[in-house]
């Protein structure tokens, strides 16, 4: 891996960490269930890509299939977590 490539991971990362800090923060300070359950689909999508990157930097396919199973249990539970703050149930009977 060359330098400009190895910077550019290190970068990345250090951004993504970022957005998840303020993400965590915003999770547990969020004045309303809205903004928690949005902060927490920031927090994985960060996650994600912070996978991703990693997978870039050390060359390993197995960080892509890991991504994309946070990318689909991050849908699947946001998507419930909406649902039970529109409804206030998940599973209709």
């Amino acid at each position: 891996m060359n330098m400009l490539l190895f910077v550019a991971c290190v970068f990345a990362l250090l951004c993504f960490v970022a957005g998840m800090a303020c993400a965590a923060i915003r999770i547990f300070r969020g004045p309303t269930a809205q903004d928690r359950v949005l902060a927490l689909d920031c927090l994985y999508i960060n996650g994600m890509l912070a996978v991703l990157v990693i997978g870039i930097q050390i060359g390993s396919m197995l960080y892509f299939d890991i991504a994309l199973l946070i990318a689909l249990f991050g849908f699947v539970g946001s998507t419930a977590m909406a649902k039970f703050l529109l409804r206030g149930e998940v599973i209709e009977p």
